[in-house]
């Protein structure tokens, strides 16, 4: 009887979450999900997440910015967040993109980074980090982490040619982009090589790129060309798909920014 109560209440579960994210209510639709997770368990919230539109999940997640607290953070299914970061872009401001790119930047960052290490879990992890980089927008996501700290991931790619699995992450500063790239070379080789190509686009082979050098001088001529962060955010904001052929009952009730 309690799959049958499950099964009954999961599209109403799934509208009302909807309804309550497009409204601004965040903290509710969070509410709704935790007495779902108490009354049926945990799956019943993945349930959920695989069947509403990427773009509510999209606007759900923004507003924690990764927050480990949060259950949808903690359950999202990997091919549910892959397809929910196609719309992220759509949240920023343009005055933001162009004056202040570093600062969107570090947001993304701390989402990708905040699901990807919400637990331990390392099968996750790499399903997770697998899934958000088998797309053109993740490809391009990751390159805007990785445009924050290019002599580094330089340096991480050469260690991946190197060591391949056995990379141990060392690299000439503490920046907190290098577990992610670790991670990120770790659970999906195609991954790794596609947001490397995205930052670094004269490139086409790894073993390339890893004897490239980074020149730290700002006048100085550029060794290699290097995808602004600023561009690279212009580029995810084109892959924002259009919400017209996304299948959502409600579709006309808070998408002007998805348009």
């Amino acid at each position: 009887m309690a799959d049958d109560n499950k099964s009954a209440n999961l599209p109403a579960l799934s509208k009302q979450v909807t309804e309550l994210v497009l409204a601004g209510s965040l903290s509710h639709a969070e509410e709704a999900f935790a007495e779902a997770a108490d009354q049926f368990g945990d799956l019943a919230v993945v349930e959920v997440l695989n069947n509403i539109p990427p773009q509510v999940t999209a606007l759900h997640m923004a507003g924690f910015d990764g927050g480990k607290l949060s259950l949808t953070t903690l359950l999202v299914p990997p091919k549910a967040w892959a397809d929910s970061l196609a719309f992220i872009a759509a949240t920023w401001p343009d005055d933001q993109i162009e004056d202040d790119p570093e600062r969107i930047a570090e947001s993304l960052f701390a989402h990708i980074h905040g699901v990807a290490f919400a637990t331990d879990d390392e099968e996750r992890r790499n399903e997770l980090l697998a899934a958000a980089s088998a797309t053109d927008h993740g490809a391009t996501i990751f390159a805007i982490l990785f445009s924050l700290a290019p002599k580094e991931i330089l340096e991480v790619a050469g260690e991946v040619i190197s060591k391949g699995p056995y990379l141990t992450g060392q690299t000439s500063s503490d920046s907190d982009i290098v577990p992610v790239a670790i991670a990120l070379a770790q659970a999906s080789e195609d991954g790794w090589d596609r947001a490397l190509f995205e930052l670094f686009p004269e490139f086409r082979h790894s073993a390339d790129l890893a004897d490239a050098e980074y020149d730290d001088d700002p006048d100085a001529e550029p060794s290699i060309l290097q995808r602004s962060t600023k561009e690279l955010l212009y580029r995810l904001r084109k892959q924002v798909p259009s919400t017209r052929s996304a299948k959502t009952s409600r579709r006309s009730v808070g998408t002007n920014i998805f348009s």
